[in-house]
């Protein structure tokens, strides 16, 4: 399938990633993942997968821990993650259908990358991908995205980041349409080279928080939602495989 606009632009913009997210502390929450891995897994064993894992901003502080594989939809950031953190296994895979043929001690998918599979029919997909990627008493961990509920339609988020020679500035006013937030971004990118101007829209569900523990109960799950997440308002699900 050829790649959308959004993809072909990310081909180009990856590797100022780092740059534009410079603001999350990913030290810290890789740090409380750690303490609810130890805190809920019954599992022996120290494997880990990091799903939609981008240019490994989590792996790079978990790999000291567990024995890491990554996995991304984007080759570009996959490039990234492996020359910042060589020696860790990095896949391009999809998460609605992957098959990696073995089975991890806890499984993570992070900073709201769930929403993007935008569907109730994808959500189940992917959470049974997870569950069947588990050891029994492994754990599984999700940061969702919001829900209709606590999405707030019409707030403006912006601003302007600069390492290493590059200044980037991304704005956005965040609208809901159906069960979608559609969050669109207009960045301007400044290097030695120049200044140029992406448009970049994402689509991310706003799942039912009930509806979405149904499911992972549905795959051999013992999920729990936790209050306090790794950013404000998200939350966490913290979920158990049965045995």
């Amino acid at each position: 399938m050829a790649p959308n606009e959004t993809e072909k632009m990310w081909v180009e913009l990856a590797p100022y990633y780092d740059v534009m997210y410079q603001w999350k502390d990913y030290r810290a929450e890789s740090e409380r993942v750690h303490q609810l891995i130890q805190a809920h897994r019954v599992s022996s064993g120290n494997s880990l997968l990091d799903v939609a894992c981008g240019t490994g901003g989590h792996t790079e502080f978990l790999r000291d821990r567990y024995d890491v594989t990554g996995f991304d939809l984007n080759r570009e950031m996959l490039k990234v993650a492996r020359r910042k953190i060589p020696g860790v296994t990095f896949l391009s895979r999809d998460m609605t259908s992957f098959n990696l043929n073995r089975r991890f001690d806890a499984v993570i998918c992070l900073f709201s990358s769930i929403a993007y599979v935008r569907t109730y029919r994808n959500l189940k997909r992917t959470i049974a991908c997870f569950a069947r990627h588990l050891k029994p008493g492994g754990i599984l961990i999700i940061e969702p995205f919001f829900t209709k509920e606590t999405f707030v339609s019409g707030s403006i988020h912006g601003g302007t980041l600069e390492a290493d020679g590059v200044k980037i500035s991304r704005h956005n006013v965040s609208r809901r349409r159906g069960n979608l937030a559609v969050l669109d971004f207009h960045i301007l990118l400044s290097t030695k080279k120049g200044t140029r101007y992406f448009r970049d829209t994402h689509e991310m569900a706003l799942f039912d928080g009930e509806r979405f523990l149904e499911i992972m109960a549905h795959a051999g799950l013992r999920p729990r939602y936790k209050e306090s997440g790794l950013m404000p308002g998200r939350g966490l699900y913290v979920s158990l495989k049965a045995d």
